[in-house]
């Protein structure tokens, strides 16, 4: 089981991730990624879904048109840990492939 990030090295970590902040209320990590259409946003997921399933971590999103809401927690290492960090990283990599980011 991955372990959690102490609030200091979440705090740490999220100076590396552009757009990235607390989740209000909860012990997770959150942004909001808006592309130019609803075809970049669902692209957006796919390939966010293959990086997430190759490493069997996934998140919570949500999608409306073309915007895409992300929270990434480790659920049964009750916060925000590596995965979750690195699941970031992949997705502003992503985005920045769709001029987003």
């Amino acid at each position: 089981m991955a372990e959690r990030l102490s609030a200091e090295a979440r705090k740490q970590a999220l100076m590396g991730l552009p757009g990235w902040a607390d989740a209000p209320g909860r012990e997770a990590i959150g942004r909001t990624f808006i592309f130019r259409n609803f075809s970049e946003a669902f692209g957006f997921m796919a390939r966010v879904a293959l990086a997430a399933e190759k490493n069997d971590h996934h998140p919570e999103w949500r999608n409306v048109y073309k915007t895409v809401e992300v929270v990434l927690a480790t659920h049964d290492a009750g916060g925000v840990t590596a995965l979750d960090i690195e699941l970031a990283k992949a997705m502003n990599a992503i985005a920045g492939q769709f001029g987003t980011g």
